[in-house]
């Protein structure tokens, strides 16, 4: 059901500097820019910047997004296992399906359904 590790995404307050940050040690700028998410391709994988306020809502930090080839189904199947929903399954353009639950310990735990992921 799983196909590997294809994203993370560090959720930031300051989105402009964050991106400035991430731009300088990565030494290159991001392929996807928008208000909303910010994308760099590192190596064939995802490190997205997702603006944020941290709250007991959001993640601190990190949040891993495994691959699968059916996000709806691999989200119900998680849930049905235990998982709580965190973020219901939503479209975020290009085909690309996002959702995360949290696992019985409190961990939030991604997938996505992204069907322009290649590794180069």
């Amino acid at each position: 059901m799983f196909l590997g590790l294809r994203t993370a995404i560090y959720h930031v307050s300051d989105m402009e500097a964050a991106k400035s940050w991430y731009t300088s040690i990565l030494g290159f700028g991001p392929y996807f820019d928008e208000p909303f998410y910010v994308g760099f391709n590192v190596g064939g994988y995802e490190l997205g910047l997702q603006p944020t306020e941290l709250t007991s809502e959001h993640a601190e930090g990190v949040v891993a997004y495994w691959g699968v080839n059916d996000a709806a189904g691999t989200l119900k199947h998680l849930l049905e296992l235990g998982a709580h929903l965190h973020e219901d399954l939503q479209d975020v353009g290009g085909g690309i399906q996002v959702a995360t639950v949290k696992d019985p310990f409190g961990n939030i735990f991604g997938v996505i359904e992204n069907p322009n992921f290649k590794l180069p």
